[in-house]
């Protein structure tokens, strides 16, 4: 009985442990969507945006961006990406490259390791992003015309503006309309203006 109760309270213990350790992981990689700067990434469908237009990125480049949005503010070591990016049993150069993946990825955010505004390097140590992360699903969705789900809408943007289109082409005959009958009117009055001189300077 002892020894179960011991088992049990390692696992639980090793639980915790785990949960507090990648809070802000969970937390942010929870969203389907992410947004920093005019960036919007797309977890469900592993793509990044920019702008509302498609950026695209190599796998491991993309796996790259996502490991550092999953703790932002927080040290990713050089180790954490090697581990992410390459199984177990892997031969490459893991340090050129680590190196070539970052700069990639920085070359696709348009930073800089010298004043970077997403991708810090903590020398020694590895990377940090360092931008401003929030959740962004509708300003995507409405971006592409397509709802969270998938299924296709119409931006309120697009409605006001098919609206004011119609408003404006029922509005046009019925301005010239007026016009017309204000032109007649006016004409009719000369005329008989003309007319009455016409007959008194006769007489």
């Amino acid at each position: 009985m002892s020894t179960e109760m011991t088992g049990m309270q390692s696992l639980a213990a090793r639980s915790f442990a785990e949960a507090k350790a990648e809070p802000t992981q969970q937390s942010q990689l929870g969203q389907r969507y992410l947004t920093f700067g005019n960036f919007t990434v797309d977890l469900k469908r592993e793509e990044l945006f920019k702008d509302g237009a498609r950026v695209k990125l190599p796998g491991k480049v993309y796996h790259t961006l996502v490991a550092l949005l999953g703790r932002p503010g927080e040290v990713v070591s050089r180790e954490d990406l090697r581990v992410k990016l390459w199984p177990e049993g892997t031969h490459v150069n893991y340090d050129a490259n680590v190196n070539t993946t970052v700069n990639k990825l920085r070359l696709a955010l348009g930073d800089s390791p010298d004043k970077p505004m997403y991708v810090e390097t903590i020398p020694r140590q590895g990377y940090s992003f360092v931008g401003s992360l929030s959740a962004g699903a509708s300003n995507l969705a409405a971006r592409n015309g397509n709802s969270p789900n998938g299924e296709a809408t119409q931006s309120e943007a697009q409605i006001e503006t098919e609206k004011g289109a119609i408003v404006g082409g029922m509005s046009k005959p019925s301005t010239w309309f007026v016009a017309g009958v204000v032109s007649l009117v006016l004409a009719g009055i000369l005329f008989g203006a003309a007319t009455i001189l016409y007959l008194h300077r006769a007489v």
